[in-house]
């Protein structure tokens, strides 16, 4: 039984444990209670474009999760360095989240541009990867090629007087590659637009070009160009028919974009834990599951600690890559 002077002596100790008690609870349910404003979701590409309504995709999911709006801001331009660099910035308070193609903003840019405003790992945390996909070599639907090796002989018998077509640099490393591959002398024509780079495909100015899959999504159905083979070594589920790199025959061929989630360094750790259970739910619902097949993706739900580990290799990867398509820093 405890004494009278143990009694006086816990009385006397409320007082000072109390302020400790109540602000550690005070700030859990801070974080329980995230988000309490609207979530603004930075897009590097403009609106309109199939990237943009991937992100719009993924926002009005986590809106319907969250319970609070979340708004896309499109921040295009340098090929997504705008975006990122906005986003690096910003306060780490998990009202800035970054929802794009981590491939190509983050992990490739150290290989793309001589100097950047972030770096790519230390200033971003991450949450989940949400997708993965591939660019596709393909030709005009008029095309007489149904297969690499079919394209192959013909560019071989062509030498320097065949070319192809590039817009973004995982189409150019995977040409690249492919081309390696094969001792293929082809030349590359450069495109500013995607549509001029189809317009002259489809004209015969060009024999074959590597494209992100979800822009001519349509057009494959609609038999407009050919996929001959993926990027990927292996194929994805998202595009039947279209065999993987290994099975078409193109050796040490295993270029992929994923999509992926991150935030501003310092974000707090259980906002981070918050975003990425909401997004791995997103993830594989069926409704994203149809929509990323509509659009050439595989949903690739994850964790933070294997998006970490993918954007370090992918990183390391990509330096080999611009070595291998003779890309040039800007």
């Amino acid at each position: 039984m405890p004494t009278r002077r143990d009694v006086i002596r816990s009385c006397a100790l409320a007082p000072l444990a109390a302020p400790f008690v109540s602000r550690a609870a005070r700030a859990e349910a801070g974080y329980d209670r995230y988000p309490e404003g609207p979530i603004y979701s930075i897009c590097p590409f403009p609106a309109g474009s199939g990237a943009d309504t991937k992100v719009r995709f993924y926002g009005a999911k986590l809106q319907a999760i969250a319970g609070k709006p979340v708004i896309v801001e499109n921040k295009p331009g340098a090929l997504g360095n705008i975006a990122t660099e906005a986003v690096a910035r910003a306060k780490p308070d998990g009202y800035t989240i970054y929802i794009a193609p981590g491939s190509s903003t983050l992990a490739a840019a150290p290989s793309l541009f001589k100097t950047l405003g972030y770096d790519p790992i230390r200033d971003f945390r991450s949450i989940t990867t949400l997708s993965s996909s591939a660019f596709l070599l393909c030709v005009a639907g008029e095309s007489p090629f149904k297969s690499v090796p079919e394209l192959t002989d013909y560019l071989k018998a062509k030498g320097g007087d065949a070319s192809y077509g590039s817009i973004a640099p995982p189409g150019l490393v995977a040409s690249e590659i492919y081309k390696a591959q094969f001792g293929l002398q082809t030349v590359e024509v450069k495109y500013r637009d995607q549509g001029s780079m189809l317009n002259d495909l489809h004209g015969g100015a060009i024999s074959f070009c590597h494209i992100d899959i979800t822009t001519v999504a349509g057009q494959l159905k609609e038999g407009k160009v050919r996929g001959l083979a993926l990027t990927s070594a292996k194929p994805l589920k998202a595009a039947p028919g279209i065999p993987g790199a290994e099975e078409a025959g193109i050796p040490n061929m295993d270029v992929v974009t994923w999509w992926s989630v991150h935030v501003p360094a310092k974000t707090p750790t259980p906002i981070c834990d918050r975003l990425e259970a909401w997004f791995n739910t997103i993830a594989v619902e069926p409704d994203t599951v149809a929509f990323n097949a509509s659009v050439g993706s595989d949903v690739m739900p994850g964790n933070h600690a294997m998006l970490d580990a993918l954007l370090a290799r992918q990183t390391r990867l990509w330096h080999d890559y611009a070595r291998i398509a003779k890309i040039e820093p800007m």
